[in-house]
């Protein structure tokens, strides 16, 4: 089995950061990406990015995960 790289824990990291980020805005209607950086900062936006940008990754090499 494939051990995980930096980048693959980095992107698990990230889309789970960005999952709780959107539990807690249905929920509670609390953004917490924007409360720390501020609404549509710079910052703010950069994480969005990553977050996003490692979904699509982790959706690319997932299938490869159960792969030998």
């Amino acid at each position: 089995m494939k051990s995980l790289s930096i980048i693959d824990i980095i992107a698990i990291i990230l889309v789970v950061v960005g999952g709780l980020n959107w539990g807690l805005v249905g929920l509670f209607k609390y953004d917490l990406v924007a409360s720390i950086f501020g609404d549509l900062s710079t910052m703010s936006r950069i994480v969005y990015d990553l977050v996003g940008l490692s979904a699509i990754y982790l959706a690319a090499v997932s299938m490869s995960f159960g792969r030998k």
